[in-house]
């Protein structure tokens, strides 16, 4: 059995990258860089004014000025500002030849048909010519995941397609004689199988595409099929159930069965021990713990930074330090365990009970994660800690 840290090592060393794609910037969102882009023109290409004004120049401003032409944006000046002369002109408007300032319209006034500056700023109001980037200046670089703000300015250097990473195929699987689908009444034994739609979802959040291959039977053969599609169709694969060392737990063999590479089975972590991870290739496989919370757990800590690093992305989870309320008691200290928080506005981080990990409704009121490390038995209360939100 292995460290969590080691595991999450293990896992983002054997991570590849999917291949690059050229992708409508309209479709861009949440997508990853997968080449450098670089300014096609000075940004901004001319010098351009930053507010509605009057352009002149700075050794005019105690004289009244003429007003010789009006320059809206988009527009080229037709005239040079001379001594004693202005011209109106608008935000993102080209700055004329000869002017060095915009002197803002509500510090100006009007007498007798000329301009008066009657306020100075001490500000020239003029967006200079390259001053946010020259020509052939790289601006966003591979690796980079595209927010709105990156995707404007893919726009504004003309990057459109833009090359990023393929989003992963991920395949769930769930296993168990016991599970059904949610739309059917359970009866007897059975439980509804909420396992695999929640991963879905984690997956489409993280920015992969999920594949749901549907309920595999508590046999090495029924799973062994399903696997084998899996396979085929997608990058990663992602069992729920089956890979602890109880009589039908057969995942982990049907895995080396089929030349999969088993990095790691058991990892000491609460909850998620029965962990496992292996490749083939430039094929992906997890086996998680059937219980809900256990898998929710593992793929925001474990599965969610390799599916974005196999995106060529570093996964950056928002983590905020807050001052425990209260007292807390880990039964055992032998394992990293993960416990859901909820982070209050004042920065207080409430722990509340739960009744294990098969107790996913109890994640409904959490809207954070904080890990007690191994060998750490008592978090005090008013210690800080540090809650990755979920």
């Amino acid at each position: 059995m292995i460290s969590f840290d080691e595991a999450f090592r293990i896992v983002l060393e054997n991570t590849g990258q999917t291949a690059a794609e050229d992708i409508a910037l309209g479709d861009c969102l949440g997508r990853v860089l997968a080449a450098d882009v670089a300014s096609d023109m000075d940004m901004p290409p001319h010098d351009l004014s930053a507010m509605d004004g009057f352009a002149c120049r700075q050794a005019d401003l105690d004289a009244g000025l003429t007003e010789i032409e009006t320059i809206p944006a988009g527009y080229m000046p037709q005239k040079a500002v001379a001594g004693g002369r202005c011209s109106r002109i608008m935000t993102g408007a080209v700055v004329p030849k000869g002017a060095d300032i915009v002197v803002m319209f509500e510090h100006t006034e009007a007498r007798d048909g000329l301009v008066y500056v009657v306020k100075k700023s001490g500000r020239t109001n003029i967006r200079r010519k390259a001053e946010d980037a020259r020509a052939g200046d790289m601006v966003l670089a591979a690796g980079t995941v595209l927010r709105p703000v990156e995707i404007a300015v893919l726009a504004s250097v003309g990057c459109d397609p833009a090359t990023v990473y393929a989003m992963p195929r991920v395949g769930v699987v769930a296993t168990g004689d016991e599970l059904i689908e949610p739309r059917q009444k359970p009866t007897a034994a059975k439980i509804r199988n909420s396992n695999s739609y929640q991963l879905c979802a984690q997956i489409q959040r993280a920015g992969c595409i999920p594949k749901y291959f549907g309920i595999a039977k508590d046999t090495p053969e029924a799973i062994d099929v399903i696997l084998a599609a899996a396979i085929e169709q997608c990058d990663v694969v992602i069992f729920s159930g089956g890979v602890s060392v109880g009589d039908y737990d057969f995942v982990p063999q049907i895995l080396s069965d089929n030349g999969i590479d088993i990095k790691f089975a058991k990892v000491k972590i609460k909850p998620g021990r029965p962990t496992v991870f292996g490749t083939k290739g430039n094929k992906y496989f997890f086996g998680l713990p059937g219980n809900p919370v256990s898998t929710f757990v593992l793929f925001e800590v474990l599965v969610r930074p390799f599916l974005v690093k196999l995106m060529g992305a570093d996964y950056r989870p928002a983590r905020i330090r807050g001052r425990l309320a209260k007292d807390v008691i880990k039964r055992k200290a032998d394992r990293s365990e993960f416990r859901p928080v909820k982070l209050e506005a004042d920065g207080a981080v409430n722990f509340f009970a739960y009744h294990g990990s098969a107790h996913i409704h109890a994640y409904t009121h959490a809207n954070g994660i904080v890990q007690i490390p191994a060998g750490v038995g008592k978090l005090n209360a008013g210690s800080d800690v540090e809650v990755t939100l979920i």
